[in-house]
């Protein structure tokens, strides 16, 4: 089971990744009219998310910049960015590496408890599933964001 979930992370991640390689920066920063959000956030918020569910970024990862989760954790929206935000093509490279260090997490890890359940789920490896779950979500954003920005 742990051999297909890490061939999940493979799939979804690549897909994600030549998605967002089509898009120009002019297209990613572009926030159509219903969205909170525009497709560089969501790249961004991807890796972020990601790296929490993964890694326990902040507290455990030190991968990404701490500023991450103010730029693009739960809550947040570009209107509100300020100081340095890193472009598509840096957050795309921190993808390629992310995926790297998921494919590296012993499958042994997946069936570890979490300290305290979130979200209804109780183990590691339902974390990582959430964070599949998670990113084809914003891929699918993503998608309906293209449409109506090319």
């Amino acid at each position: 089971m742990s051999e297909l979930l890490f061939k999940q992370f493979e799939l979804t991640r690549g897909n994600f990744l030549k998605n967002i390689e089509a898009i120009t920066a002019e297209q990613a920063s572009v926030q159509p009219e219903g969205f909170n959000n525009n497709i560089h956030w969501h790249i961004g918020h991807v890796l972020t998310v990601t790296e929490q569910f993964m890694m326990g970024f902040p507290k455990k990862s030190q991968h990404l910049p701490a500023s991450y989760i103010e730029l693009f954790g739960n809550g947040t929206r570009p209107s509100e960015w300020a100081g340095d935000v890193p472009s598509v093509d840096i957050l795309r490279d921190q993808l390629k590496a992310q995926l790297g260090r998921i494919k590296e997490i012993p499958a042994s890890m997946l069936d570890e408890k979490l300290k305290k359940p979130f979200l209804g789920l109780e183990t590691f490896g339902e974390l990582a599933n959430m964070a599949l779950f998670h990113e084809a979500y914003h891929l699918g954003q993503i998608h309906a964001m293209r449409k109506l920005v090319k």
